[in-house]
C-alpha cells in the first residue's frame, strides 16, 4: 500500500508503516527528525500522487476550543484581522486534504470550536489516548476518519490517581513549560499510536 503522511517531520508514522511492509513518505515543511522518504515543501505538490491512504496532522493552531479566545481579543502583535484569516486558512487547508482525490484517510485534528466545527464540519471522528497503546502518557488525540474503522486500543494501561506523581508525568505534555521547543514536543505522535495505525489501517 502507498502511504502518504502529511504534515510530518518526525517520522514516527511513517517509519511505523514501513517496518509493517508499505511504501510510506512523510511530507513537510520542515525537514524529517529521522532518515527516511521524506518530501519537504506543501503537501499539495504531492497530494495528486496515486496514494491509497493518507495520514495527515495538519497545523490546528487556530482550529482548536483552547485559542478560540484570540478571535475576541487577539495575542501581543497580531491583529483580529489576522486571526479570523489564519482560522479562515486553516479550515480550508483541512478541507483540501479531507477532499484529496485519496481512498482511505485520516484526519487529525483538536476538540473544534463552532466557528471551526461550522467552516469544516467534521463527521465520523475518533479520539485516542496513548495509553489505549501501552504508552504512560495523557493526550486526547481525534482523527476525522474517511473509508478507515476507529481504531482498537492494543494495550490499554490503568491511569493513575489524579494529583500522584505518576499522574504529573503521565500529563507532561500538558504541563510542559512554554518555549521555542514546546510545540515539537507536544505535537509528536506516539509509538504505539503509529503501530496501531500502521497494524489496522494498513490492512483495510
Amino acid at each position: 500500500m502507498r502511504v502518504l503522511i502529511a504534515c510530518e517531520y518526525s517520522g514516527t508514522v511513517r517509519d511505523a508503516f514501513i517496518r509493517a511492509g508499505h511504501d510510506a513518505m512523510s511530507c513537510d515543511l520542515l525537514p524529517t527528525d529521522a532518515p527516511g522518504p521524506h518530501y519537504q515543501g506543501d503537501v499539495r505538490e504531492v497530494i495528486g500522487g496515486g496514494w491509497d491512504m493518507m495520514i495527515a496532522h495538519p497545523e490546528c493552531t487556530r482550529l482548536t476550543n483552547a485559542g478560540v479566545r484570540w478571535l475576541k481579543v487577539p495575542p501581543p502583535g497580531k491583529t483580529l484581522a489576522q486571526m479570523w484569516a489564519d482560522l479562515f486558512a486553516g479550515a480550508e487547508f483541512y478541507k483540501m486534504l479531507r477532499d484529496a482525490p485519496i481512498p482511505l484517510k485520516a484526519i487529525e485534528n483538536p476538540i473544534m470550536h463552532c466557528h471551526a466545527r461550522e467552516l469544516i464540519k467534521p463527521l465520523n471522528r475518533q479520539i485516542v489516548q496513548p495509553w489505549w497503546f501501552g504508552d504512560e502518557a495523557f493526550k486526547a488525540t481525534g482523527f476525522e476518519l474517511v473509508g478507515l474503522p476507529e481504531l482498537v486500543a492494543t494495550n490499554k494501561l490503568t491511569p493513575p490517581k489524579s494529583g500522584t506523581e505518576e499522574h504529573k508525568a503521565w500529563s507532561a505534555i500538558h504541563r510542559a513549560s512554554p518555549g521555542p521547543l514546546r510545540w515539537k514536543f507536544r505535537s509528536k505522535t506516539f509509538n504505539g499510536i503509529a503501530d496501531a495505525m500502521a497494524a489496522q489501517w494498513g490492512r483495510a
